[in-house]
C-alpha cells in the first residue's frame, strides 16, 4: 500500500486557497469513462456516496475558521494499493471500489484521527474521497486508487489538524498532540490485512521498504538476512509438505493394493483355493483347470 501526502504546489495542489481546482481535476476521469459508457464513482465521505462536486467545494472552502490567508486549508492524500492488494479487494471494478470505500471509512480515517493524539474519532474528520480507475497504457492493468481531500479543520471548525507536522505526541508547549506518520502507515497496513484477510509477505511490508530506503547499512543487512532465513524455512516446510504428500499417496496406494488383495482372496474362497495366493497369480487362479483327456487304447 502506497500512501502519499501530496506536497502543496502553485497548481492543482495549491491548498492555501479554494479546493475548486483540485476537485475539478479529480473529476477528469469521469468524463472519459462516461463517454465510453463505463461505470464511474462520485465523491464520498464517511457516510454518503455520490456527493456532488459543488457540495465538496463549498464544504471544504467554508471550513477555514481562524486560518490565515497563506495557511493550508486542506490536504491532498493519495491511497494506492499494490496489484496483489487490489486482487484481494474484489474481482470487478465495482467490487474493488466498494472495498476501497470500506477501507477508507473503517480503517484509514479512524487511524488518521487517532494519530493526532487528541482523542479524535473518525466522525470529527471532514473529508471527501474520489476513486480513480486509471489503467496503465503499456499493459492495460487496473490501477485503482483513491484521492482524499481532507480539511485542515475538524468537523465543527475548531481544531487545527495537520498531518504534515513533525511533532509527535507532544504534551508541552503550544502544539499538543502532533502526528506520527510512521505509526499511521503501520496501522493502516495492519488494518488492510485484517479487513481483507490479506497474507502480506515480508518484502511487501512498510517496515521492510522503509528500512531498505531509510535504514542504516547494518539494519538493511540484518533485514535481508532475516528475509533469507525466512525463505529457507519456507523451502524446508515446502519440501517437508511434499514428502508428507508423497507418503500419503504411497499409503493410499498400499491401502488400495491391500484392498485388491482382499478381493482376490475372497475370489479364491469361491473356488476353494484359500491360502494358495502366494503360489498363484490372480490370472492363474481364476482360470479353471482343464481336464486331461484319457488316451484311447
Amino acid at each position: 500500500m502506497h500512501i502519499d501526502f501530496t506536497p502543496p504546489t502553485n497548481g492543482t495542489y495549491n491548498n492555501s486557497g479554494s479546493s475548486r481546482r483540485l476537485a475539478n481535476y479529480l473529476e477528469h476521469e469521469d468524463l472519459e469513462r462516461m463517454e465510453k459508457g463505463i461505470y464511474t464513482e462520485g465523491f464520498f465521505n464517511l457516510t454518503e456516496d455520490n456527493i456532488y462536486k459543488s457540495k465538496v467545494i463549498k464544504d471544504i472552502d467554508a471550513n477555514i475558521g481562524q486560518l490565515l490567508k497563506t495557511d493550508a486549508k486542506f490536504y491532498a492524500i493519495h491511497v494506492s494499493p499494490s496489484k496483489k492488494e487490489i486482487q484481494a479487494m474484489g474481482n470487478t471494478e465495482q467490487e474493488q471500489a466498494e472495498a476501497m470505500k470500506r477501507y477508507i471509512r473503517e480503517v484509514f480515517i479512524p487511524e488518521y484521527a487517532k494519530n493526532f493524539n487528541k482523542e479524535l474519532s473518525a466522525t470529527e474528520i471532514k473529508f471527501y474521497g474520489k476513486i480513480h480507475f486509471d489503467r496503465s497504457r503499456l499493459n492495460n492493468e487496473l490501477n485503482i486508487h483513491c484521492h482524499l481531500i481532507v480539511s485542515r479543520k475538524d468537523q465543527v471548525n475548531k481544531k487545527k489538524l495537520s498531518p504534515l507536522t513533525n511533532h509527535k505526541n507532544t504534551k508541552n508547549g503550544i502544539i499538543k498532540g502532533g502526528f506520527d506518520r510512521v505509526n499511521l502507515f503501520l496501522q493502516l497496513e495492519q488494518g488492510f490485512d485484517k479487513l481483507f484477510n490479506y497474507n502480506r509477505q515480508p518484502k511487501e511490508s512498510f517496515t521492510y521498504r522503509n528500512t531498505m530506503t531509510n535504514g542504516s547499512i547494518s539494519e538493511q543487512f540484518k533485514l535481508q538476512e532475516l528475509d533469507s532465513q525466512s525463505c529457507e524455512r519456507k523451502i524446508a516446510i515446502s519440501q517437508y509438505s511434499n514428502q508428507e504428500n508423497l507418503f500419503s499417496v504411497n499409503l493410499e496406494n498400499k491401502e488400495a493394493s491391500n484392498q485388491k488383495d482382499s478381493q482376490v482372496y475372497n475370489t479364491f474362497n469361491i473356488f476353494g483355493l484359500a491360502g494358495t495366493y502366494s503360489s498363484f497369480s490372480e490370472e492363474q487362479i481364476l482360470k479353471r483347470p482343464k481336464k486331461k483327456k484319457k488316451r484311447k487304447l
